[in-house]
């Protein structure tokens, strides 16, 4: 064979064997998506992921990070919140955040603040480790707690540490489509230092008319304009037509369960609408718990001590993904294969097998056997 004839076909062979190594590694084991995935970390067919392109700290114990998502994001109304995961250890791990921005904003990026959490696992990761170029994990943004349209004429929001994010989404959004309404905002914190967004609130109130910041210090006797903690007494003096505003709140449980208290005493409890993100308040007793506990995926089982299913499986050292533990975010859904449980929130049984059930609110009666 001519050395000219030998070279082509030389070419041609090497172009075909590396065609071959290319499909080859682009459909095993992973799939086209994976190398794509390489190239660009934001890219998904399906999934939400954004990159962190600012991280800033507003307050010793806050952080706040600004996310542009990619494509598959369908934006947000100001309120709601999203599932945020992070690999740590190998293992993801999910937290809900609100997102703190107007939900009109022009270049269309997230702003999440974030209260960090000593014993948490996210928290203290994305202070550590977020940085630009940092990429994360999404859900679509969820809850019904958010502003109706059109939007009430009368407008209350109560927030309480890392719970202004939702209301501050709420109030910028409000602003920056010039509502003409009234927005009393009523924001309790330790000192005015822990205060989030006091710079930007200070500049809300220098320039519009119609919003009124309300400020309350409970472990600082100077500043601000209310003292201690909420009461009949601050309620009104932050707005004494509160009765006839939509209120918005979110915060700790003891704030929301004061405010709750005045408004179903009152019966105004239909003007009251709120988001939370706290361990659920238990209503059953786990005096008389008995049965046991078994995960039929990986063959664990434990003596069943009546805390959640959830909780259960963590003490014996599984690991399930879950976001908010108060079941609204359906992070920790799993498969009951058989067994009554009982809702930690209402008290309601459950017995039916095969179905999916939210481990966070639930735990074992008796004998249950768990898809995990």
């Amino acid at each position: 064979m001519p050395l000219n004839a030998q070279a082509i076909t030389s070419s041609r062979l090497a172009r075909r064997v590396l065609s071959s190594s290319l499909v080859k590694a682009a459909t095993t084991p992973h799939g086209v998506d994976r190398y794509i995935e390489m190239i660009d970390p934001l890219w998904s067919g399906t999934e939400v992921r954004a990159e962190v392109t600012e991280v800033r700290a507003k307050t010793r114990d806050s952080i706040t990070l600004t996310l542009r998502p990619n494509r598959n994001w369908k934006g947000f109304r100001a309120g709601q919140f999203v599932r945020l995961s992070v690999e740590i250890d190998g293992i993801r791990r999910t937290r809900c955040y609100s997102p703190a921005n107007s939900q009109f904003r022009r270049d269309g990026q997230l702003e999440l603040t974030i209260k960090v959490d000593s014993n948490g696992l996210v928290s203290p990761f994305l202070q550590a480790n977020a940085e630009p170029g940092l990429v994360v994990q999404l859900s679509q943004a969820q809850g019904e707690f958010f502003l109706p349209l059109p939007h009430p004429r009368s407008i209350l929001l109560i927030s309480g540490g890392s719970g202004i994010t939702p209301v501050m989404s709420m109030l910028r959004t409000l602003t920056e489509k010039a509502y003409i309404g009234k927005v009393t905002f009523l924001h309790y914190a330790f000192t005015e230092d822990d205060v989030i967004y006091r710079a930007e609130l200070d500049e809300i109130k220098a320039k519009y008319e119609g919003v009124r910041i309300v400020r309350a210090y409970t472990d600082q006797t100077t500043g601000g304009n209310l003292h201690g903690f909420f009461s009949k007494e601050h309620l009104v003096a932050a707005d004494r037509h509160y009765a006839e505003a939509e209120t918005y709140l979110c915060g700790p449980m003891p704030l929301m369960d004061s405010v709750r208290e005045i408004y179903d005493a009152e019966g105004i409890s239909d003007k009251l609408h709120l988001e939370q993100f706290a361990a659920p308040i238990r209503s059953v007793s786990t005096d008389d718990a008995e049965g046991s506990l078994a995960f039929s995926t990986t063959g664990t089982a434990v003596e069943n001590n009546g805390r959640t299913i959830l909780e259960q499986a963590e003490e014996a050292g599984l690991n399930p993904d879950y976001g908010c533990r108060i079941g609204i975010c359906f992070s920790c859904v799993r498969k009951k294969d058989s067994g009554t449980t009982r809702n930690v929130l209402t008290g309601d049984l459950c017995s039916d097998g095969d179905i999916n059930i939210k481990l966070c609110v639930n735990a074992p009666v008796g004998d249950v056997s768990i898809a995990l």
